[in-house]
C-alpha cells in the first residue's frame, strides 16, 4: 500500500489512505498529507497575554486566545490532555481564517482592546495550514499573532512560518533527550527553533518542573547557560507541575520551583516562576 510522509515535524509519520498521524490532527488522503483539525477550535477565550505565558511581550494587553485538537508529543504529565490527545471526533466549531480575524478586530475595538489571536492550548504546529492563513490575514490587518507551542516541527516549515509571528512561548520539556522520549519528541529539533526563533522575533520559554524528571539544579543550570548563549535576555518561566493525564506524581514543591528559578537567574536577566 501506497504511503505518504509527513514532513511537518521531526516524526515524520509514513500515512497509508485514511490513516492518521501520531499527532491525530492529520491524516494520509488522495496521496498527500492534510490537516484534520483545519478551522476546527475546541477552546475560544480572551486572555491576559500574561496567561500564554508571556511577560515581555506587550504587558497588561488581552490576547484572543484559541485551541484545536491534537499534539505531536504525547507528554503523560499534560496539562491539557482532553484536547491535546483528543482527535476529529471531538466537539469543535467551525470557523475560517477571516472569520476569525473578524471576531479578533471587533475586540481590538472594545475598550479592554485585543492585540491579535493566540494560538494555544492544544499544539498549534499540528494544524500548521490554519495557523498559516489566519496569520497572513492578522498580518495584513495589522493585528499581533502569538503561538503558544512545544516548538516540535521541522525547519522548512518552520522557517516559512516565521516571518508571520509576532511572539512565540516554546516549551522546553528539560534538558536531557531521555526526557524527550518520554514524550515522543526531539531535544535537539526544539533547541534549533528556539534559537532560530530567537534570532528574529520575541520568544519566551517555558519549563515545567516535574519532581524526579527534570528538577535537577545542575540540569536548570544547563539549560539557562544554553539560552543565555542566545541572548541574556531570553525571559524564562519556570512553571509548578500538578498532576494530570497519566502522571500521578504529588505536584512540585513551591520551594522547589523557587530554587530553580533562583539558578537560572544566575545566567539570565529575565526569569519568572508560574503555578506557584
Amino acid at each position: 500500500m501506497a504511503r505518504v510522509v509527513c514532513d511537518l515535524c521531526p516524526r515524520g509519520c509514513r500515512l497509508a489512505e485514511g490513516q492518521v498521524g501520531w499527532c491525530r490532527a492529520r491524516i494520509g488522503y488522495d496521496r498527500k498529507v492534510v490537516p484534520l483539525n483545519y478551522g476546527r477550535l475546541t477552546s475560544v477565550a480572551l486572555d491576559p497575554i500574561e496567561k500564554k505565558p508571556l511577560a515581555r511581550f506587550f504587558p497588561g494587553s488581552y490576547i484572543l486566545s484559541v485551541g484545536s485538537f491534537g499534539c505531536n508529543l504525547r507528554c503523560p504529565f499534560c496539562q491539557n490532555h482532553a484536547i491535546s490527545q483528543a482527535g476529529a471526533d471531538c466537539d469543535t466549531q467551525v470557523v475560517t481564517p477571516s472569520e476569525l480575524v473578524s471576531l479578533a478586530q471587533e475586540l481590538a475595538a472594545r475598550p479592554a482592546g485585543n492585540l491579535g489571536v493566540a494560538f494555544t492550548y492544544n499544539e498549534p504546529l499540528v494544524g500548521y495550514e490554519f495557523v498559516r492563513d489566519t496569520a497572513s490575514l492578522l498580518q495584513a490587518a495589522g493585528l499581533k499573532v502569538v503561538l503558544v507551542t512545544n516548538g516540535m516541527i521541522n525547519e522548512g516549515p518552520f522557517q516559512e512560518l516565521l516571518p508571520l509571528v509576532d511572539a512565540f512561548n516554546i516549551d522546553l520539556k528539560g534538558w536531557r533527550q531521555d526526557i524527550y522520549d518520554i514524550c515522543g519528541g526531539s531535544l535537539s529539533a526544539v533547541k534549533q527553533n528556539i534559537a532560530a526563533a530567537a534570532a528574529v522575533t520575541h520568544v519566551e520559554v517555558t519549563t515545567l518542573i516535574v519532581p524526579g524528571l527534570n528538577d535537577s539544579p545542575a540540569e536548570m543550570a544547563a539549560e539557562a547557560q544554553w539560552m543565555a548563549s542566545i541572548s541574556i535576555g531570553l525571559p524564562l518561566h519556570v512553571s509548578r507541575y500538578f498532576p494530570q493525564w497519566q502522571a500521578t506524581e504529588p505536584a512540585t514543591e513551591v520551594s522547589v520551583v523557587y530554587e530553580l528559578a533562583a539558578v537560572a537567574r544566575q545566567y539570565l536577566s529575565y526569569v519568572y516562576t508560574g503555578n506557584c
